[in-house]
């Protein structure tokens, strides 16, 4: 066993790409000739780290661009937001050997969260009217013939909330060591760190245009593998608000690994869910992750 490999179906909205002007675009890409919403996995990434506290203690430096700072001292077995991955062009050489450029893979692996329904444009339309009604207010204006003077400006943005589904795979060999340094966190707190990201993914929440996006898995599945890849990524589907019940998810499901469901009518197909797959609640899934994940550096 070298990895915990996990699929995700959640509700929530997708991130922002370039805008023009105050018009912003939801990210998309296309697939069979149509356009679907995303979360990018970079987005996501981000989110993971914030919310699981693997960012904390983040440091950075610049040799041109900003890098995570790294050294001796500050690697991936001693700062979790390095287990992340990392390149640095100006890690200082020991014996005053001038700088060395180091590179160092991310101990876990995300998809792209892709919605399973093509992208419905929804344009939102706003404005500022209340603060520049105030700024006009104080300068003895009117709104209406001077708009440009008190800062009102209207804007407009793609709105998307829809199911999505991405993947995670947590490569347990590499969590915590980092071969650069000959450095190696103890089985505690690569354990630790583990815990971290699940409760992140479980408990997952977005802000997204100053609002709270609830992103909490309706489905998942996955669990200890010993291969390191998706490997639930291309048999978890979705059709017409249904969970598509194939015969692959079913094998693969049977291959030592669970799933876990929010019920509350998020399938349309619940029932059969229930009766065919079997699940357990979201939060007994991640619980027996997290205890075949300690059970795995426990025996080591």
């Amino acid at each position: 066993m070298k990895a915990v490999t996990i699929t995700v179906i959640a509700n929530m909205t997708s991130n922002y790409s370039e805008g023009l002007g105050n018009i912003s675009t939801v990210q998309k890409v296309v697939r069979n000739q149509r356009s679907y919403a995303i979360r990018s996995r970079e987005s996501l990434k981000n989110a993971l780290m914030v919310q699981s506290g693997w960012y904390d203690e983040l440091a950075t430096t610049v040799d041109g661009a900003v890098q995570k700072a790294v050294s001796e001292v500050k690697n991936a077995a001693t700062c979790r937001a390095l287990d992340a991955g990392y390149m640095n062009t100006n890690v200082k050489v020991a014996g005053d050997k001038g700088k060395a450029t180091y590179i160092r893979k991310s101990s876990f692996f995300l998809t792209d969260a892709i919605s399973v329904d093509p992208f419905a444009d929804e344009t939102r339309f706003h404005n500022n009217l209340y603060l520049a009604t105030i700024e006009a207010k104080q300068q003895g204006l009117n709104v209406q013939n001077s708009a440009d003077k008190v800062g009102l400006m209207p804007y407009q943005y793609e709105y998307d909330k829809s199911y999505k589904v991405y993947s995670l795979t947590i490569d347990l060999e590499q969590m915590g060591r980092d071969d650069n340094f000959n450095a190696e966190a103890p089985k505690e707190e690569k354990i630790a760190r583990i815990n971290a990201l699940l409760d992140a993914v479980r408990d997952l929440n977005l802000v997204v245009k100053g609002n709270l996006d609830n992103a909490e898995p309706i489905f998942v599945v996955g669990g200890i593998s010993p291969r390191r890849t998706h490997y639930f990524e291309n048999v978890v589907h979705m059709k017409n608000g249904a969970l598509q019940l194939t015969e692959d998810l079913k094998n693969k499901l049977d291959q030592g690994f669970h799933c876990g469901f929010l019920e509350g009518g998020a399938f349309t197909n619940e029932e059969e869910v229930k009766a065919v797959l079997k699940p357990e609640s979201v939060s007994a899934f991640f619980d027996r992750v997290k205890a075949d994940v300690a059970a795995y550096y426990e025996g080591k």
